[in-house]
């Protein structure tokens, strides 16, 4: 039903697809893998008609159903996409908090898509929504329906976006990074939904992911990509199994898996000390007047991290991972119980650095700022402008990045260098604890392993101690010496990470590890 024929894209000259050739039949699922930088996300947005309009089709050209949609040497005919766009095909696109409008509520913005492409009723046009966000596992429908994308987690979002795209029954269903924010049990949800919607429907899908143990579960055929190119596509399991690249490999031997066991650490001095901690929102009424009422998120959280341990924390989205991390970096003042470190402030690296680092300033800039914040807290701390530079040269070398990031900006590096300098921020105080909050889930598998090893290192070297907060099992065996499994508020299970994986106690647990 599709074909992608030789495509070649460029910007600015610079040819980023070359030669591009991948067909997907009706009820077929295509996977493309990759590193970032490979070419995946250009290869979809193009096929989609959203490609940036200074990029350039240099060879090639993209057939819906033997209709052209696309082709060197011709003008992007708008017209004709928008035939398409949103009810034949539709895309899942990777980070849906910039995808969501913030100033609308979610089921407007996938209402929006019934209005245009449908003639239902208002009160039809609900009960297709609220059925839909039913579909992919959003619980309480209703609720979702009339929230703002800030009231909603992660991958609550992301589960919103793939209602938008699917709402219509498309034909083609292209996946972008779908179910990289979302924890192991939606994963399994989204990934069966996806299957569902492929056998009834007999859709084509492409699904574009770094997470190749989904690619394996989900796809029939796998293309592999790097440097722009197809370097090897074949079958799923050949692929998996016998691959014949040396690069394809690469990606395999780079997947965290549970072969790849931390040696126990014996940790005695105590860092962090949470002792029945309260975790509280505000209900978010949208009275000025109406008395303020709290939710309850974290409950009665307790629990010790050592020196230079790394202390593992799961869950599915929602249940209060984040909102116990911010209790603990001290973001959330809306708390009862005790949190005590015998440490400096503790830092925090994020999930996403694209959007927790300031566009405008450059790297030397971003990583001088928490020296300048320090110094204004503390005097003592204060340091001059060549002693902050120096500092950040060292961390810059320490990050595995050169002298000349300096004067870049964020959007001027790739997604593993933007992870590192994330980490040099945090670490450039030389804080003694930390909190990791999900950082390597968007980063593709062979830059995974590159900044796990760059954390151990820095664990290992600073006598690190982090929180290390993660949906991948498989990531969590790696890091952790220990690790506490939490559910709807509270830490209903915590012991040694191999303990945990070996003899599980809480039902809730063995399901998690069950289905990583």
């Amino acid at each position: 039903m599709i074909k992608i024929d030789h495509l070649s894209v460029a910007f600015d000259g610079t040819e980023v697809v070359k030669n591009v050739t991948i067909e997907i039949a009706d009820g077929e699922i295509v996977g493309v893998v990759g590193e970032s930088g490979s070419g995946k996300s250009v290869t979809a947005l193009t096929l989609m008609g959203l490609i940036a309009e200074d990029a350039v089709l240099t060879n090639g050209r993209i057939l819906f159903d033997d209709v052209v949609l696309a082709e060197a040497g011709k003008a992007r005919d708008k017209a004709l996409y928008r035939n398409y766009q949103g009810d034949e095909m539709t895309m899942i696109f990777q980070e849906p908090m910039t995808s969501l409008n913030p100033t609308k509520r979610v089921g407007t913005q996938v209402e929006e898509v019934l209005k245009l492409h449908t003639k239902l009723s208002k009160e039809e046009m609900k009960e297709k929504v609220l059925d839909t966000f039913a579909s992919v596992g959003l619980k309480d429908a209703k609720k979702v329906y009339d929230s703002y994308p800030h009231q909603l987690s992660g991958g609550m979002r992301q589960r919103v976006m793939i209602a938008m795209a699917i709402i219509l029954k498309p034909k083609l269903l292209v996946a972008d990074e779908p179910t990289t924010a979302l924890d192991v049990t939606i994963q399994n949800q989204i990934i069966a939904l996806l299957k569902e919607i492929n056998e009834k429907q007999k859709n084509a899908m492409l699904f574009i992911t770094h997470d190749l143990n989904l690619a394996r579960r989900l796809c029939h055929r796998i293309v592999v990509m790097k440097d722009g190119c197809i370097v090897e596509q074949g079958e799923t399991k050949q692929i998996f199994e016998t691959p014949k690249e040396a690069y394809t490999k690469r990606l395999m031997e780079a997947v965290p898996s549970r072969i790849q066991k931390k040696e126990p650490r014996i940790c005695t001095e105590e860092i962090l000390r949470v002792e029945h901690l309260d975790v509280y929102y505000p209900s978010g009424s949208n009275s000025l007047f109406a008395r303020k009422e709290k939710h309850h998120v974290v409950k009665d959280a307790g629990f010790t991290l050592h020196k230079g341990e790394v202390l593992g924390l799961v869950g599915e989205s929602g249940c209060g991972k984040t909102s116990l991390s911010k209790a603990i970096l001290g973001i959330n003042h809306d708390v009862t119980g005790s949190i005590r470190y015998d440490t400096v402030r503790p830092q925090m690296i994020f999930q996403d650095p694209y959007s927790s680092l300031n566009p405008t300033k450059t790297i030397g800039w971003l990583l001088e700022e928490p020296l300048r914040a320090a110094g204004k807290l503390d005097k003592s701390l204060a340091l001059t402008k060549e002693d902050r530079r120096a500092m950040v040269y060292e961390m810059l070398k320490k990050i595995g990045l050169k002298e000349s990031y300096y004067d870049r900006k964020p959007s001027q590096l790739s997604g593993g260098q933007r992870q590192r300098v994330s980490i040099g921020q945090a670490l450039i105080t030389k804080p003694g604890f930390i909190v990791a909050d999900e950082p390597v889930s968007a980063l593709d598998v062979t830059i995974q392993a590159q900044i796990m090893e760059l954390m151990q290192q820095f664990q290992e070297e600073m006598q690190l101690s982090y929180l290390f907060i993660s949906h991948d099992i498989n990531v969590v065996y790696r890091m952790c010496d220990r690790v506490m499994v939490m559910k709807d508020g509270q830490i209903i299970e915590t012991g040694d990470t191999q303990e945990i994986f070996d003899h599980p106690k809480e039902e809730y647990t063995k399901l998690l590890l069950l289905n990583s």
